[in-house]
């Protein structure tokens, strides 16, 4: 059972390969180009995993708490977008997200429920604003409803890989290096 819900959590992460194109919203429905949207780009994807994995590690509470945080504050930045409003440093933000998260797993960071909260949620506001930068022709609300089912799932995929990996003899190690791997793909990402 153990090794099926961890093979389970991998093939889903797995199939979270990038798209590398937005699909057009005229054609294929606006919650759907929403939905996919988060799949097409390596660093949202990374993050959303890294936010379930990270709450994995914590446990409890933080398992439904911070990836709640992360997408109520991604659909704020996206609201901030549609209103017009300007945020600086998005790019290096969301950049820096990826970065951030692969090292508090790296080096299975544990604090208060809340506090893990509040920095998924800082991170998750420059995410929702990318989001809504790129809203194009797609209608607000089935756009936005879209990306947050898929940032859900997302984040389930990574709690699910993070208890499927917490269950192996070998678990925290693997953990870790999970987390160091995204560290590097973040600096990665930056360095491209």
């Amino acid at each position: 059972m153990k090794r099926r819900l961890l093979l389970a959590a991998l093939a889903f992460a797995a199939s979270t390969a990038p798209a590398f194109a937005h699909l057009d919203p005229a054609e294929h429905g606006s919650l759907i180009a929403g939905f996919t949207h988060p799949l097409s780009g390596l660093d949202h994807i990374l993050v959303m995993v890294a936010v379930g994995l990270w709450s994995a590690q914590i446990g409890r509470r933080a398992m439904w708490v911070v990836p709640a945080a992360f997408v109520g504050m991604m659909a704020f930045g996206f609201g901030l977008a549609v209103a017009g409003t300007h945020l600086p440093f998005v790019e290096p933000a969301i950049l820096a997200s990826v970065v951030a998260l692969g090292l508090l797993i790296a080096t299975v960071t544990r604090m208060e429920t809340t506090a893990c909260a509040a920095i998924v949620g800082v991170f998750a506001l420059f995410h929702g604003y990318a989001h809504g930068g790129e809203l194009g022709a797609a209608g607000v609300l089935p756009f936005g409803a879209g990306f947050a089912i898929a940032t859900a799932l997302l984040h389930v995929a990574g709690i699910g890989l993070g208890l499927g990996v917490g269950r192996l003899s070998s678990g925290r190690v693997f953990s870790r290096l999970l987390g160091g791997l995204t560290a590097f793909a973040g600096l990665a990402l930056i360095l491209n």
